[in-house]
């Protein structure tokens, strides 16, 4: 048997020290640094320049509508074919599954739990902005399908909302969110 032990180097890579400020590189670290910034300089011309290429196919291309890209990320390929729905990791899924918690809590549709449908407010107006803060973080970035699913959930959302908060007889409230979660 061989009794060698592998011997093994460990490298710091953090940049910044525990106290917070930045951590001088070895000239060693610069060197392999500037090494790895060229590489993927390198990567990412080839990946473009493969790109505009066309790949050779005895089908005709497939025309796809180009929108504008507003980040540096790169774009989503849609899912294809099928409905969006069905995909549980798609964003209409979570935009559907968030206005759901909201409908339920305006009374739009029954509890999960108990069937019954009653309205709570406070728990309503979380799920609404939730939706809303989620409509500013991703404008720009969503497809027309979800840009339109997401600004009709919100309105028909907001519109009961207001409904209930301008009427003169509160509305009645036959469960509420600490029930759902067992909290008091």
């Amino acid at each position: 048997m061989n009794e060698e032990q592998p011997t093994f180097k460990v490298v710091d890579r953090r940049l910044f020290n525990p106290d917070g400020t930045p951590r001088d590189l070895s000239p060693e670290e610069k060197e392999e640094a500037e090494r790895a910034a060229r590489a993927a300089e390198v990567a990412s011309a080839a990946a473009e320049v493969s790109a505009a290429e066309p790949a050779p196919s005895s089908a005709p291309p497939r025309q796809e509508p180009q929108r504008p890209q507003t980040s540096a990320r790169p774009a989503r390929q849609p899912s294809r074919g099928g409905d969006p729905l069905d995909d549980p990791a798609s964003f209409l899924s979570l935009i559907m599954s968030l206005a759901s918690n909201a409908a339920a809590s305006l009374g739009m549709m029954p509890h999960p739990a108990t069937g019954e449908t009653g309205v709570d407010l406070q728990t309503a107006k979380h799920w609404i902005d939730v939706l809303g803060m989620l409509e500013a973080k991703t404008q720009g970035n969503l497809d027309p399908q979800e840009a339109q699913m997401l600004e009709n959930l919100l309105a028909d959302l907001r519109m009961q909302y207001v409904s209930f908060t301008q009427s003169p007889t509160p509305p009645p409230s036959t469960f509420s969110a600490s029930e759902i979660t067992g909290g008091k």
